[in-house]
């Protein structure tokens, strides 16, 4: 289960960078479409992903990502794996 602190940081991150009403962001919504994102936003959200979780991402590991909840298990797995190889 994710942490719900972690669910809403990653919400917060998300509605201010890329101007959206946090109430439009709910775990089954599109998460591209909702964040309306282009393929130049895609380097924004690596961006903002390195800079608030600490992980390094590139563009395949988007792969698969469609609703808001695959991305919240994405950020969780790889805090995970970053936890346990410190």
């Amino acid at each position: 289960m994710i942490d719900a602190a972690l669910i809403d940081k990653i919400n917060n991150v998300l509605a201010e960078e890329f101007e959206v009403d946090i109430q439009k962001i709910s775990p089954e919504a599109p998460l591209m479409d909702t964040l309306d994102l282009d393929s130049l936003d895609l380097v924004d959200m690596v961006v903002l992903i390195e800079h608030n979780f600490g992980f390094t991402v590139v563009a395949k590991d988007f792969v698969g990502i469609k609703s808001f909840n695959d991305f919240y298990h994405f950020i969780n797995s790889r805090i995970d794996e970053k936890g346990a190889k410190e």
